[in-house]
């Protein structure tokens, strides 16, 4: 394994203050894997005290340049991680997204850990920030690694299947079977395509990104990918015992509809965020359940007063709890 001092950063596709550095990972069964780091650095001779590491949501890649001017805004240094087989680290060899077990995420968040404290000194602070899919591997992985993080920012975590335990519990047999016989054979699935649509420029929305990254609907969802994820949810519904403050938010509503309704630009369209709130208090013993009117999914990508407001709550529950 490469060490990060060995390691060199290169100019990220973002442009001008961002870089990007590949983490060499264990190979596995399709063969080399890798992990990229992602730095927004404008100021080079800074070099604060505290850091963000964000975590990416499924079918998504970091691309969200205002988050990472909304923390060194707060003082902090940012970084964020493109998973294995996800944007920057995926190879044309792999199967996109794909990964068994979500533990198999501990080697690059240990590895951009090492990295940001290699660069910051050993007692920097580290704040973990998690989306969706992120917000799920953010948990689990803090729970396994007690002091390892000051805090962890929770933006719309998938902490839970829509229709709750009981969904779950039925799906298991089926999901298990297949993740036995044929893990990563495409499943089935229907999406119209409703929450791409709320984000995208050309359909009405704020944003563009890479769309080979980030493809509409999305990349195929696999079995063996899909009990790695209702394991995590298992998890999370026995309670976990996060030593650090948690901040869960999600929108206000959610509309997960079979149809197009215009609303849709002002609700979470891919997850229950009532459900969310339910499960985030399971979490461990000081967590703030925040939920923002109007916000979608990704609450960073909302309309703009929604996100504004995300980040207002966001500031003010560092001023009470973070760094700590």
């Amino acid at each position: 394994m490469t060490t990060p001092g060995t390691l060199a950063w290169q100019p990220d596709v973002l442009g001008p203050g961002y870089e990007a550095l590949t983490l060499p990972m264990a190979d596995d069964e399709e063969g080399e894997v890798v992990a990229t780091l992602v730095r927004y650095r404008p100021d080079p001779g800074l070099r604060p005290a505290r850091a963000v590491l964000y975590l990416h949501g499924w079918n998504d890649y970091f691309f969200q340049t205002p988050l990472a001017e909304f923390w060194h805004a707060q003082g902090a240094a940012f970084y964020a991680l493109d998973l294995r087989k996800y944007g920057r680290s995926l190879r044309p060899h792999q199967t996109p997204n794909y990964v068994a077990d979500l533990a198999d995420y501990d080697e690059e968040l240990d590895a951009a850990v090492g990295v940001i404290h290699a660069e910051l000194g050993e007692y920097a602070r580290i704040m973990l920030m998690g989306h969706s899919t992120g917000g799920l591997v953010a948990v689990l992985w803090a729970d396994r690694h007690p002091g390892h993080v000051s805090g962890l920012v929770l933006n719309s975590p998938w902490l839970e299947l829509i229709g709750s335990t009981l969904t779950r519990t039925l799906s298991m047999p089926v999901v298990n079977g297949l993740a036995r016989t044929q893990p990563r054979a495409p499943l089935i699935t229907s999406d119209p395509g409703f929450y791409a649509r709320t984000l995208l420029t050309r359909h009405g929305g704020e944003w563009s990104y890479d769309e080979a990254w980030r493809p509409m609907p999305f990349f195929p969802v696999r079995p063996g990918w899909v009990q790695a994820v209702l394991n995590g949810h298992a998890a999370v519904a026995r309670g976990l015992d996060l030593t650090c403050p948690v901040l869960m938010a999600a929108a206000a509503r959610s509309l997960v509809l079979p149809r197009w309704r215009e609303e849709m630009r002002r609700a979470d369209t891919v997850l229950d965020a009532d459900l969310l709130a339910r499960r985030a208090v399971q979490l461990g013993e000081v967590v703030t359940v925040v939920r923002i009117p109007d916000g979608i999914h990704d609450l960073t990508l909302s309309v703009r007063p929604a996100r504004e407001r995300f980040y207002a709550e966001v500031a003010r529950w560092l001023a009470a709890y973070g760094w700590e």
